[in-house]
């Protein structure tokens, strides 16, 4: 709604039409303007200081003597704190003893989930479902003010195409355009219309930028790409986010173009702000200024120059801004506006969020009572469980279970707690998980079931020497041919035996990357054990990651993957187990046959000798074939789909504005309800630059009953043929393309038309 504005110009009333957007804007700067002149340089730049204090320490170093910097005005926020009555502590101390009383930020690491833990985001992404997704960012945003929190690092879309990457479980895959679908619906709910609401919260995107790349799949690793590269598959999830409004942008550890992101002017000021148009706060991930010295960027002054002057805001930890930013100010290094427009940012980011009216508004008891652990939460995090499992492969139809036949569940996972709401899970706690002996007994009881636990979760000693002072908790209570032993014996004993396996939390996450992504020796003796019964054999996996499957794939009746799945895990699976529950999840990123193929992604380019059949002179390996194990967008269901040919509405897509209609009729052939996710794939056959063998481009999820048809409909227009070409221009060129429709991005229906833009 637009209201009038009046002012007297040379005694003439004018009176023009502003906008509310425009009035609180204005507002806003005002209030900002008026403050900032307050402000000394020193108060300035305590505003770009990123404090960690409380009882979660994410990195290495724990700031010093904090209450006493926020009492001097030298803490702009605090992060790894919540809870009202603790977040209240230091907000006072803010408000009340510091000359200006401006509020702090509170920020925390709302990864998937609050206290309420969703499936891992890898997990997530596989459920393909924006709506669900939606309601799961909404409920964390909920969560999370509710316990003090108003700034949550979250969303991360870095884009990954390595497994070995133990940060691959917090990312959305490998694919820009499902990756973009996701920034953006997470932003929107994260932060709603209105950051002043209460139970809404700024979300920082990370990590900028193309993180999920590091060389070999080893964390904090540097990353090296071309300009095109960057702007075709890994920067449009970031841009979808900044699109959406996201409030704030976290740097990454890695450099971009030789200079680390947080000291990068061209990544956060030329692309992020010119050309994108961001208007929030940049900040640092943690330490990475002090990492700069690492790098080889100079001494702790020379670095704090570098981030300050490059556009970053917010000095996360390292505190080097503190200490520098007024000599480097007064000798000119720094120009004062520089630091006015940071500081600037973030007093917007805290107006926004509405604390300089009501500082205290993220510290309610009532609603931390009544909104965290809710039981409209708790049935959303076994909804997000179940709809992200992904159904690897099913022979003979051993899955869904028959309640009436013995099974046997074997495996450390079986009763296992911790590690059921994976890692990054926050202020979640294990305790409350359901584990999936729990959720047998709360969805068919366990009368026709035998428990063993088969193997201890991990053998290798020099692995859990490195996951334990980290909270592993991992023991080897019995001896591991004991536990085999009772294994073989208890599956001799059932129909159908259900092993549950996987990784530990700490085996996936952040500084958690792995050289071989198989299941631990261990685990696979146990298997072979298993597999020598005769008996049918479903696999259980609990991971956040790819993993290495191939003789998994071969020796087992069928296989679930299950992620880390979080709070409610345990009642997810067994649904799904048992068929109350139909899995509907696609892969959101390629499972490797072996690590020797790793980077493996589905939209790679083709090369001047594409694969042959019979020519020794092609791009191929000798040991294994160049597919994967299973494709990107891979999942299967208890019912079967099939496709008819594609229907297109015309062979000519023309001008800017044209519009084709690609249609194909899919029908459950099964004896089964399910949902099948139908998507759009397209191939640019010839470009002025190399094209990828295809991309996507659309889904649609569909409900089929047994015998049903849907005709599903894609429109094609001239936005989803544009790419940047090698000037960095995004454009549409003429010519021929394909376009693929099917159940994944190997199992598709082809057909093609022309583009030609007059």
């Amino acid at each position: 709604m637009k209201k009038l504005a009046a002012c007297l110009v040379g005694g003439v009333m004018l009176v023009s039409c502003v906008s509310g957007t425009d009035r609180k804007e204005a507002e806003m700067n005002h209030f900002v303007d008026d403050l900032m002149n307050k402000m000394t340089l020193e108060e300035k730049v305590g505003q770009l200081n990123l404090v960690s204090v409380g009882f979660d320490v994410t990195g290495p170093i724990l700031s010093e003597n904090v209450e006493e910097k926020i009492k001097a005005g030298q803490v702009g926020g605090v992060f790894n704190t919540f809870t009202p009555d603790a977040v209240r502590k230091l907000q006072n101390i803010a408000v009340n003893e510091t000359r200006l009383g401006i509020p702090l930020l509170s920020g925390y690491d709302v990864i998937h989930g609050h206290k309420t833990i969703f499936p891992v985001p890898l997990g997530l992404s596989a459920s393909w479902d924006m709506d669900l997704i939606g309601r799961v960012a909404r409920a964390s945003a909920d969560e999370a003010s509710a316990d003090g929190v108003n700034w949550i690092y979250s969303p991360m879309v870095d884009i990954v195409r390595d497994p070995r990457w133990g940060r691959v479980s917090e990312s959305n895959g490998e694919d820009p355009y499902l990756s973009s679908c996701i920034a953006r619906t997470m932003v929107e709910n994260f932060q709603q219309d209105d950051l002043s609401k209460e139970n809404t919260v700024m979300a920082c995107l990370k990590h900028f930028a193309l993180y999920g790349a590091s060389e070999a799949g080893r964390d904090y690793n540097t990353v090296d790409m071309s300009r095109i590269r960057m702007y075709n598959e890994y920067l449009p999830p970031y841009k979808a986010a900044v699109e959406a409004g996201v409030g704030s942008v976290m740097t990454s550890f890695n450099e971009i173009d030789g200079i680390p992101a947080t000291a990068n002017r061209w990544l956060l000021t030329d692309l992020l702000r010119r050309d994108w148009g961001f208007e929030g706060f940049v900040v640092t991930d943690y330490t990475a200024t002090m990492e700069l010295l690492h790098h080889g960027m100079g001494d702790k002054a020379k670095v704090s120059e570098l981030a300050l002057n490059a556009g970053t805001d917010m000095d996360m930890v390292s505190e080097y801004f503190l200490e520098t930013g007024i000599e480097l100010v007064k000798s000119g290094r720094v120009s004062e506006a520089v630091v006015d427009a940071a500081c600037r940012r973030i007093l917007q980011a805290k107006y926004k969020l509405g604390l300089f009216d009501d500082p205290y508004k993220y510290v309610n008891e009532e609603r931390a009572a009544s909104d965290i652990g809710s039981d409209d939460k708790l049935a959303l995090a076994k909804e997000a469980a179940v709809k992200s499992m992904v159904l690897l492969k099913n022979d003979r139809q051993v899955l869904p279970l028959d309640s009436v036949r013995k099974v046997a569940f074997i495996g450390p996972h079986v009763k296992g707690r911790r590690d059921l709401i994976g890692n990054w899970s926050a202020a979640g706690d294990w305790r409350k998980a359901v584990t999936v002996w729990e959720g047998i007994e709360n969805t068919v009881g366990t009368a026709n079931c035998l428990y063993a636990q088969g193997c201890n979760i991990l053998e290798d000693e020099t692995l859990i020497d490195k996951l334990n002072p980290h909270g592993a908790m991992i023991e080897k209570k019995v001896s591991a041919d004991r536990l085999l032993a009772e294994a073989v014996r208890t599956a001799y004993q059932a129909d159908v035996v259900v092993a549950v396996l996987g990784e530990t939390f700490g085996m996936s996450g952040e500084a958690a990357s792995r050289s071989d992504i198989s299941l631990p020796d261990n685990q696979r003796e146990l298997l072979k054990a298993l597999k020598a019964t005769g008996k049918p054999i479903v696999l259980v996996l609990m991971n956040g990651r790819p993993l290495t499957l191939e003789w998994e794939d071969s020796a087992m009746d069928a296989i679930l993957e299950t992620w880390f799945a979080g709070t409610r895990a345990g009642d997810a699976i067994a649904e799904v187990l048992y068929g109350e529950a139909t899995p509907s999840g696609k892969l959101s990123m390629t499972f490797p046959r072996n690590v020797g193929q790793i980077p493996l992604y589905y939209n790679h380019k083709n090369t001047g000798r594409p694969f042959l059949d019979g020519q020794k002179y092609t791009t191929k390996y000798l040991d294994i074939p160049n597919e994967p194990l299973y494709p990107f967008g891979h999942g299967l269901s208890y019912t079967t789909f099939a496709y008819c040919d594609i229907n297109m509405s015309g062979n000519t897509l023309s001008g800017n504005n044209g519009k084709l209609t690609a249609s194909v009729i899919v029908t459950n052939t099964g004896q089964r309800t399910g949902v099948e996710t139908v998507q759009l794939y397209l191939r640019d056959m010839v470009g002025s630059v190399t094209r990828p063998v295809k991309e996507l481009k659309d889904f649609q999820k569909v409900l089929l009953n047994p015998g049903e048809s849907k005709q599903v409909n894609f429109d094609i227009t001239v936005d989803q043929l544009k790419f940047y070409n090698s000037d960095l221009q995004y454009v549409a060129e003429p010519g021929e393309f394909q376009i693929f429709i099917g159940g994944s991005s190997a199992d598709v229906k082809s057909a093609s038309f022309v583009y030609e833009n007059k």
